[in-house]
């Protein structure tokens, strides 16, 4: 009968008690990978996928047991299109599943009115580029598929992160693992430990919360291809046809004090019930058919523009992606889309310093490469956590004077904000 014991985090001893023969196994500690990506989200799997697309490998550390799927859908404007068609063929699968959207439709909550009506026109005529609401799940899962096996690490929690004197960083993981990186990449959250390491100030909190959930109707829901929002009365509420059974929404509030309802699925539901005012009678079944289990619940935080004026986004051979870089309100639905573009351009940028030469100057060029990549995506992540911010406190305004400027003045502006800021293109691999 075969024994083991797992003395140290890099040595295990096996042994066969019938012949007492001792066979010591030595895992290397300061294992050694090129990249080294820090969490399998959004950002860190389409920057794995980019790099692989152009030869390059990497390691993608998840402190998670399998793909976190919470969030449910998220919405794909044609600026994360073309990301995602950067890396070819991907784009189709998910276009298939998926509902493409015609339009914004944009309702008060204090009148019952449609304010405004923008129509979402594809950039590009030959590809569907609009907007869809697209399954998280399957977004990662699809990104999963296309990576060579063993690239993802599961269960791999870094704890720390420390320089090297030959410029390497080592990151010690939960279970006394030691990973030697040659570029370390953070994509790794709102809590990230690699924007830490850069001196990155902590998420604020937006002084609001978010409501997300989904619903699917067997027989089809019968909804017009259209996001709908719904704006006014200190909340904004939208409902996003997904394909022709499901429908995901969305709720933003600020939360009331008796912390019980936020706590109980059940009496948020109700909450949200008796504050989305004058809404048609299908739109308010698609809360009352929501199973209360399915509700998810988070406080919106974000990260202030000013932090990302002055904060490292890259030091040497690190840097973030991502919304452990620019983590921002969901009112653009733009969190996800932009996590898209920092992956293309970094993949891209990285590709380009990993493969240059002589030999010896690689690590200046990694070094030049991410500064490129921070200059590049600064202002552009800047303009959209601020932008996100101020969208969504307008949509939320109450009283009689601000709900006539939001609803009779600012109506089509900011519905067409959510386009404006989607025409950004993070162009090709190559």
């Amino acid at each position: 009968m075969a024994t083991s014991l797992h003395l140290l985090p890099s040595v295990y001893i096996f042994w066969e008690t019938e012949t007492l023969i001792i066979i010591i196994i030595i895992i290397m500690e300061g294992v050694e990978g090129d990249v080294v990506i820090v969490g399998a989200g959004i950002a860190g799997l389409t920057t794995a996928l980019g790099l692989h697309r152009l030869g390059i490998r990497s390691l993608v550390l998840e402190s998670a047991d399998s793909l976190r799927t919470t969030g449910y859908y998220l919405g794909m404007w044609p600026n994360a299109w073309k990301a995602i068609d950067a890396l070819g063929g991907i784009g189709q699968i998910l276009r298939a599943k998926h509902t493409q959207l015609i339009g914004i439709m944009t309702t008060s909550l204090v009148s019952g009115d449609i304010t405004a009506e923008v129509p979402i026109k594809s950039a590009d005529s030959e590809v569907d580029s609009g907007l869809y609401g697209v399954n998280r799940k399957m977004l990662l899962e699809t990104l999963e598929n296309e990576l060579p096996r063993g690239t993802i690490k599961y269960s791999s929690k870094v704890v720390q992160i420390e320089d090297n004197s030959d410029g390497f960083k080592s990151v010690h993981l939960a279970d006394g693992t030691i990973l030697r990186a040659k570029v370390l990449i953070g994509c790794d959250g709102v809590n990230s430990v690699v924007a830490k390491y850069l001196g990155l100030s902590k998420a604020s909190s937006a002084g609001r919360s978010s409501v997300r959930s989904f619903v699917e109707f067997k027989n089809g829901h019968g909804f017009e291809p259209k996001l709908m929002l719904f704006c006014g009365k200190d909340v904004r509420f939208g409902v996003v046809p997904c394909d022709d059974h499901i429908i995901y929404w969305f709720y933003s509030f600020h939360p009331p004090q008796d912390k019980e309802i936020v706590e109980d699925r059940m009496k948020l539901k109700q909450h949200i019930l008796s504050t989305i005012g004058k809404v048609p009678d299908k739109i308010r079944s698609v809360l009352e058919e929501t199973i209360a289990t399915n509700i998810e619940f988070s406080p919106i935080r974000f990260r202030h523009p000013w932090n990302l004026v002055r904060g490292n986004i890259s030091k040497g051979n690190v840097c973030v992606a991502g919304d452990a870089f620019h983590p921002m309100t969901p009112d653009l639905a733009q969190g996800g889309c932009s996590a898209l573009e920092d992956s293309i351009i970094l993949a891209r940028v990285l590709a380009t310093a990993l493969r240059g030469e002589p030999r010896e100057n690689e690590q200046q060029r990694i070094r030049k490469g991410l500064e490129n990549y921070a200059k590049e995506r600064r202002w552009r992540s800047i303009d959209l956590v601020w932008s996100a911010y101020i969208l969504g406190s307008v949509q939320m305004w109450d009283g009689v004077v601000l709900s006539f400027i939001r609803d009779r003045i600012l109506a089509n502006y900011l519905g067409g904000l959510n386009l404006k800021k989607a025409s950004f293109d993070c162009g090709k691999l190559n």
